[in-house]
């Protein structure tokens, strides 16, 4: 990778109307504790809990390509979709709020959880302090579909809204993680890091695909393995793969998208997307109380579940330096408190 193939891309992102949400770059840290702990190569984070917007997140990104095209279609009013306890819902009414746009925001029950604090607090508590419209649909709806039907209601009252798909995962959001690969190869040179290794929960796909043309682009050796949250292994490559060759489309720089270098290890879904697992609460727990991160439950939590297995199982064996990405989410933990069964006071 040169620093050439950075300024080319960098130049080719130009193009697209983008504007300023977030804080970047996100940090790149180590987390010497933890590599201490598991004992195979160094263990880095790259922060994108940090980004700023309604305490952070991954989403951030993509939004700063998604929230300017809407500006430039001249929406009023955003509408998008995820699951209850969403952090593309609570980013993308941030996102609105900070434009001056009405936000509608449509949550599907996919755990069929009652717990109060999971279906009233967390993200979906920001998402209403940020003063977004919330529905909920149940289990199984076509949520695209509900969006498509929500915007032509309100276009028949006289709003512009534009649609973000859930996770903000199109190739226009997808731009946000194709800029995250040149930010973190720059971010690396300047430090004389050499990344092995770059791994991330992957779900809606957008944030892995943006990785796959970015990389692709800046012609970077680094292995990328995103953890599935959600989905089937063959499923969820085939999704990234097909928005990564979409990605790279849209940046019209004519980089190739190798469907060997779209790997997911889905092993540590569990019962399903958004349902606690005990390597989940394992993993959140250690980099809690040994790094003094949060990862959330339903993403960063699984993802990290998966990190440390595979630590353990060999994977990275031969690389010396491995990077997490934390996509943030840490509000989703006020949804789970009876997930970890902490300890009360103590006298």
């Amino acid at each position: 990778m040169a620093a050439s193939h950075c300024k080319e891309l960098s130049i080719a992102l130009a193009q697209f109307p983008r504007v300023s949400l977030g804080h970047f770059p996100t940090p790149l840290e180590p987390m010497d504790r933890l590599s201490e702990i598991l004992g195979g190569p160094r263990l880095w984070v790259k922060r994108d809990d940090c980004t700023g917007l309604s305490s952070g997140g991954n989403k951030t990104r993509k939004l700063e390509y998604l929230m300017a095209d809407a500006v430039q279609k001249g929406a009023d009013t955003i509408i998008t979709q995820g699951a209850t306890q969403s952090n593309h819902a609570r980013q993308t009414a941030a996102a609105a709020a900070k434009l001056g746009m009405a936000c509608h925001i449509l949550l599907e029950d996919r755990t069929g959880s009652n717990d109060p604090n999971y279906i009233m607090n967390g993200n979906v508590l920001l998402d209403r302090l940020h003063g977004a419209t919330v529905s909920k649909r149940p289990g199984g709806t076509d949520m695209n579909q509900e969006m498509v039907a929500l915007a032509d209601q309100l276009r028949q009252s006289g709003k512009t809204p534009y649609v973000i798909p859930g996770g903000g995962s199109n190739p226009i959001g997808a731009l946000g993680y194709v800029n995250a690969a040149r930010e973190l190869a720059e971010q690396a040179a300047r430090i004389g890091l050499k990344i092995d290794a770059l791994v991330h929960a992957t779900g809606s796909s957008g944030t892995q695909a943006g990785l796959v043309a970015g990389l692709a682009a800046i012609q970077s050796d680094i292995h990328l393995l995103g953890i599935g949250v959600r989905a089937p292994q063959e499923k969820q490559e085939d999704m990234v793969f097909d928005l990564a060759v979409k990605t790279a489309e849209h940046l019209g720089t004519g980089v190739e998208i190798d469907r060997d270098a779209v790997r997911a290890n889905c092993a540590y879904v569990g019962g399903g997307y958004g349902i606690a697992t005990d390597g989940m609460i394992a993993a959140t727990k250690l980099l809690a109380q040994t790094e003094g991160l949060l990862f959330d439950p339903v993403y960063s939590g699984k993802g990290l579940d998966g990190l440390i297995d595979l630590v353990g199982k060999g994977y990275f064996d031969g690389m010396e330096n491995v990077v997490f990405l934390h996509t943030g989410g840490s509000a989703a933990l006020f949804g789970y408190s009876e997930s970890f069964e902490l300890p009360g006071y103590t006298s």
